[in-house]
């Protein structure tokens, strides 16, 4: 796991655990893949719950947010069972790789290298960079940023696309366990510029009135595709996944919680 600063107090908790049963539900957290008090399989999801507004952590130990709200759609469209686990970033997918845990979505980019070990479900968000930068900024794409101090979360999309416009050694390349800390150093002058996905990086910025910065989207940003990850091969609950994301595109769900976190398109 990595070590890092954190955004609030609430990050320093230990791992949260919220029992979720199609939406709902409440008791003791059964281990992965475990059964339920009604013998039926209980799917233990994991996600970074440090990414507001996709992935939050409550001062109650709660875990809400876009993603939270998408996955419980989910699982009560398919007709399964979960139990939250706010596992961080780089655990999740140690999760899935020990079988600790049997779903991971936390603002996950479906990408080639990541599914040569993992599995993931169809899209569920459409998502691309955005560069956060001083307002008197003369930058309009990423290429301006060469010789900067640029801020992004490590192991993210943020990171492998500075890495590829300025090379894997990149010295002005600073990676932090959580977007949080790279706004925050942004604000204090500690890097030049921050890049990331753009719910997420737009959510932090506004979340400090009166600095002056602007956003840059760099027209040769890629989209993006956020999916739900489960371990290769695992079949069986990939198709569930798949059925009830079909059914929450289909009957409107989808569209309704994405208009709550971001408004109407």
């Amino acid at each position: 796991m990595k070590l890092g600063k954190k955004w609030m107090a609430t990050l320093a908790l230990t791992i949260g655990f919220g029992m979720v049963a199609a939406g709902c539900g409440s008791g003791a957290a059964p281990s992965s893949g475990a059964s339920g008090g009604s013998g039926e399989k209980v799917y233990v999801v994991g996600t970074d719950a440090a990414y507001p507004p996709f992935q939050v952590l409550e001062a109650d130990g709660k875990i809400t947010g876009h993603d939270i709200d998408v996955m419980n759609a989910v699982a009560e469209a398919g007709g399964f069972k979960i139990e939250w686990r706010n596992t961080g970033w780089d655990p999740l997918f140690d999760g899935l790789d020990k079988g600790t845990v049997d779903i991971g979505i936390s603002s996950i980019t479906i990408t080639d290298k990541r599914k040569e070990k993992y599995d993931f479900s169809d899209s569920y968000f459409v998502a691309n960079q955005l560069i956060l930068v001083p307002e008197d900024s003369p930058v309009t794409k990423l290429a301006d940023l060469e010789g900067k101090n640029i801020g992004v979360q490590a192991a993210t999309t943020g990171e492998e696309v500075v890495k590829k416009a300025f090379g894997d050694t990149y010295a002005g390349l600073k990676g932090y366990d959580d977007m949080p800390s790279s706004v925050d150093d942004f604000f204090n002058g500690r890097v030049d510029a921050v890049v990331g996905d753009n719910g997420v990086i737009a959510f932090y910025a506004k979340k400090n009135p009166g600095k002056k910065f602007k956003l840059v989207d760099d027209q040769s940003f890629e989209k993006e595709y956020y999916g739900i990850m489960v371990k290769k091969g695992n079949t069986e609950i990939l198709n569930k996944i798949n059925d009830g994301l079909k059914k929450i595109k289909e009957n409107g769900k989808l569209q309704e919680i994405y208009n709550q976190y971001f408004g109407n398109q």
